[in-house]
C-alpha cells in the first residue's frame, strides 16, 4: 500500500457514516494495544474555539519543553494535519503504516472514518512517546469517539447553536452533549457563559465530583500583544488555556515565561489569517461556519479593520444555519460573492445571494460556479475576506499556495451521522 492507496480506504470508510458511540472505538483500540492507556490528555470539547484553544494549549506545553500529540478535526486541506506531534504533521510512510497495521487487525468489521483515525493517532502518539495530547472531540463529546480516553483535564470552551439536528435543538442539549467528556474526579475548565448551559455543566460536574472552574480573560488580562492571533475572542480562548495550565501545574510545571512564549508564537491557519499578495491585495480567511462564528468575525472587522473597503466571498454548508449567517456578514461589504463549497452538503449560492440581498440591498452581488472564479473577479479589490466554512478556507488555502502539505484530500471531512444523539437513551 502506497499513500494515495491509505487516503483512498479512509475515503471508503466514509460508507459507514458517523456512529456515536464507543464500543467501536473501544474494541479497534483494544486490537491496536489500548495506547490511550500509555497517554495523558487534556481533552477539549465546545462549539466555537476549540481548535484555537487546542492550538495555544500546545504551543504553551511544547514551549515548556514537552513533546507535545495534536489531534484535530476537520483538516483544511490535508488528513494529516489531524495528527501532529510537535506541530510535525504525521509523515505519509506513517499514515500509510498505521492504516495497514489497524486494517490487518479489523477486517472483520465495519469502522467510520473518524474512529479509525481516532485510534491511528492514538498509537502514533504512544508510539511517538508524547508526554501530553491535546486532544479535540470531533462532534458533541458524550458519544464522541475520542471519548474513550480518561485525561489529566477536560476543557469545554463554550456552548452554542451548532449541529441542532444531531446535538440537540437547546442550549442546554448541546451542554449536556458537550460535557459528557467530564470524568470523575477530573478537573474541567469552561469559559462558557450562557447561564441555561453553564446550570448544566456545573450539574454534571458536581454529579461526577469534578472540580469546575469557570474562566473570563479580564481574570487573566491577556492583551493583544501577548497573542499571534487576530480577534477579540482570542483572548478568551488564551484566558481559557492559561486557566488550563495553573489547574495541572501540580503535574507539569510551566513559567510564566513558557506560556508568554507559547501564545506569542501560536499558529492556526484559517482563522482570521491575513495573506498579503504581491500585488497588494490583502486576504482574509476565517472559518466562521456558524451564528456565533459570523458575530465573531464581525467583531474582528470592526476592531482590527474598521476603514478596509470590503469585499466577501461567501460558501456555507447547507446543515449550517446559512441565513443567519447572511443576515450577520452581507451587511459588511459593499461586494459579496457567493460560492458553492465543495462538498455535497453546500448551501446553494443563488440562496445564499436572495438572503444577502435581503440584508444588505445596497451591495453589489454576484454568485459564482467556484472560489477560483470568485478570487480571480476579486482581483483587483483591495481586501477580501473568504468565510462561512473551514471547507471553503481549506479550499482557498490550497488555491493561494499556502497548504501546509500535499494535494486536498478535503473530501475526507464528508460524513453522514447515523443517529441523533440528543434522542438517544441516556
Amino acid at each position: 500500500m502506497n499513500y494515495p492507496e491509505a487516503i483512498q480506504f479512509l475515503y471508503g470508510l466514509q460508507l459507514f457514516g458517523a456512529n456515536f458511540g464507543l464500543e467501536n472505538t473501544f474494541r479497534l483500540a483494544t486490537l491496536a494495544g489500548n495506547p490511550q492507556e500509555k497517554l495523558r490528555f487534556i481533552h477539549v470539547a465546545g462549539t466555537n474555539g476549540k481548535g484555537s484553544t487546542c492550538a495555544m494549549l500546545e504551543s504553551i506545553y511544547r514551549a515548556a519543553g514537552l513533546r507535545v500529540g495534536l489531534f484535530t478535526s476537520p483538516h483544511l486541506v490535508s488528513f494529516r494535519e489531524r495528527i501532529q506531534v510537535n506541530r510535525q504533521l504525521i509523515p505519509e510512510n506513517e499514515v500509510v503504516r498505521l492504516v495497514e497495521e489497524l486494517l490487518a487487525a479489523n477486517r472483520q468489521h465495519e469502522t467510520t472514518l473518524f474512529e479509525f483515525a481516532t485510534v491511528m493517532a492514538l498509537k502514533f502518539f504512544a508510539e511517538q512517546k508524547c508526554g501530553l495530547v491535546i486532544w479535540e472531540t470531533g462532534l458533541g463529546g458524550r458519544l464522541d469517539a475520542t471519548n474513550i480516553v480518561t485525561p489529566l483535564a477536560c476543557v469545554i470552551t463554550n456552548i452554542a447553536f451548532d449541529h441542532q439536528q444531531w446535538l440537540g435543538d437547546t442550549l442546554a442539549k448541546i451542554a449536556a452533549e458537550k460535557a459528557g467528556i467530564i470524568k470523575p474526579g477530573i478537573p474541567v475548565v469552561t469559559a462558557t457563559d450562557n447561564l441555561e448551559a453553564l446550570a448544566v455543566i456545573e450539574k454534571i460536574a458536581r454529579e461526577k465530583n469534578a472540580p469546575l472552574t469557570q474562566v473570563r480573560n479580564s481574570e487573566f488580562g491577556i492583551r493583544n500583544s501577548e497573542l499571534s492571533l487576530l480577534g477579540e475572542h482570542q483572548k478568551q480562548n488564551a484566558a481559557l488555556a492559561v486557566a488550563m495550565v495553573a489547574v495541572l501545574q501540580n503535574l507539569i510545571r510551566v513559567s510564566e515565561k513558557q506560556i508568554q512564549t507559547g501564545l506569542q508564537n501560536v499558529n492556526w491557519p484559517g482563522r482570521l489569517q491575513l495573506v498579503q499578495e504581491s500585488n497588494g491585495r490583502r486576504i482574509l480567511l476565517d472559518g466562521a461556519h456558524n451564528s456565533a462564528g459570523a458575530k465573531v468575525l464581525d467583531e474582528a472587522l470592526g476592531k482590527n479593520f474598521p476603514a478596509a473597503k470590503r469585499t466577501l466571498i461567501l460558501g456555507v454548508l447547507q446543515d449550517k444555519d446559512w441565513r443567519r449567517i447572511c443576515e450577520t456578514l452581507a451587511p459588511l461589504a459593499a461586494r459579496i460573492f457567493t460560492v458553492p463549497v465543495s462538498s455535497e452538503r453546500t448551501a446553494n449560492p443563488h440562496e445564499l445571494a436572495s438572503a444577502c440581498r435581503a440584508a444588505n440591498p445596497a451591495a453589489e452581488i454576484f454568485c459564482c460556479a467556484s472560489l477560483e472564479e470568485a478570487l480571480k473577479k476579486t482581483g483587483a479589490d483591495s481586501f477580501v475576506i473568504v468565510t462561512g466554512s473551514l471547507y471553503l478556507v481549506g479550499e482557498a488555502l490550497e488555491m493561494l499556495g499556502l497548504s501546509p502539505a500535499g494535494p486536498g484530500e478535503r473530501g475526507l471531512n464528508e460524513w453522514t451521522a447515523l443517529s441523533n444523539l440528543a434522542s438517544e437513551q441516556r
